[in-house]
């Protein structure tokens, strides 16, 4: 994990934890997106929030994620 600022985009995440997280709703791995500093289900077709470092895995937290967002990944 690096000692970038986790708010920005260009931080990145713990590979640890990102192997332990899964989508709360599906259950399905996360992709970690670098450009927005968040958690990708792309089954769930939502994008999790990193605040300040820590994943926010409530799904109403969570926005939508476009058919040309999931394209993109």
């Amino acid at each position: 994990m690096t000692k970038a600022d986790p708010k920005q985009p260009g931080s990145t995440i713990d590979e640890k934890l990102l192997a332990l997280l899964v989508c709360p709703l599906t259950k399905a791995p996360l992709i970690y997106n670098n450009d927005s500093n968040e958690l990708i289900s792309k089954t769930a077709k939502l994008a999790y929030p990193i605040h300040n470092g820590i994943p926010v895995m409530i799904p109403s937290e969570a926005r939508d994620l476009s058919d040309e967002e999931l394209k993109a990944l």
